[in-house]
């Protein structure tokens, strides 16, 4: 059966048409951005954060939330926003250093996907804001143009961020502005201490209810480390060693009496404000 996972990719099955040809040079065009190149450059996402600290806010239950309707009303965050995107996309990303570059990418799909989520506002979930009459969810929209490049929410976490990094952090990073995604960073991702920031984020989830969550012993994960499983090792053993590397001690020690993930969950709620 065909179905999509949450960023609306096509996860099995067949019926659909596409230009290979076509695809073939828009993605040649957007997977540059992932190779190996890097200059010494560094970008300001100063602006980014200023909004962040504005409009995000960390919750009682541990999930980062964002003020959709003060942004929308806002008679300068709103704009501020846009003027942010623009910033970026004028810049050469493969001017920053490598680490500067993540930054950019992951600070890029933050931004862009909060624009589109105001763009739609008030929606009760991401998915309903529909790339197409059968794909749920805006990321096969195009959002920015980089380099000449138009490119989509899906261009820029699959084709830029996992293939240019293969890092499995790529999905602590990148928010989906559902309740179930890991949070929305209250500080812009910058190159300098990404690392340390990364790891941080991957804790924050991995020790939350929504990433990982014990029923007796069965063990539920997000439905991300399914979705995803190849960044995380691919087989359960490996997920739950991925999961292992960022768990506290009282989970890490239950996670290393398991062998199985009996099944994941997904909430797709916007991660809105009580009152948004």
């Amino acid at each position: 059966m065909t179905h999509l996972n949450r960023r609306g990719l096509i996860a099995g099955g067949a019926g659909l048409t596409v230009s290979v040809a076509a695809g073939s040079v828009m993605a040649q065009s957007v997977t540059r951005f992932a190779g190996r190149q890097a200059g010494r450059a560094v970008a300001d996402h100063a602006a980014f954060y200023a909004l962040l600290s504005r409009r995000a806010r960390n919750s009682r239950d541990g999930v980062v939330r964002v003020d959709y309707a003060g942004w929308l009303a806002s008679s300068a965050d709103r704009p501020a926003l846009g003027r942010y995107i623009d910033t970026l996309s004028v810049l050469d990303p493969l001017t920053l250093t490598r680490p500067e570059q993540f930054a950019y990418w992951a600070n890029l799909y933050n931004a862009a996907t909060i624009r589109v989520v105001l763009d739609a506002w008030p929606v009760r979930s991401i998915r309903d804001i529909r790339s197409s009459l059968l794909v749920a969810g805006p990321w096969k929209k195009t959002v920015v143009r980089v380099g000449g490049v138009d490119l989509s929410l899906n261009d820029i976490e699959h084709e830029i961020l996992r293939k240019g990094w293969s890092d499995p952090r790529v999905h602590y990073a990148v928010n989906c502005a559902s309740f179930s995604c890991p949070n929305l960073p209250l500080r812009a991702w910058r190159g300098a201490g990404l690392g340390a920031g990364l790891d941080a984020s991957a804790r924050g989830y991995v020790n939350h209810s929504r990433g990982v969550d014990f029923n007796g012993s069965s063990l539920t994960v997000s439905s991300i480390y399914k979705w995803y499983a190849a960044d995380f090792g691919g087989t359960d053993a490996r997920v739950i060693a991925h999961l292992s590397q960022y768990a506290a001690a009282p989970l890490a020690a239950r996670l290393r009496q398991t062998s199985r993930i009996a099944g994941d969950d997904y909430n797709w709620a916007i991660n809105a404000t009580t009152g948004s």
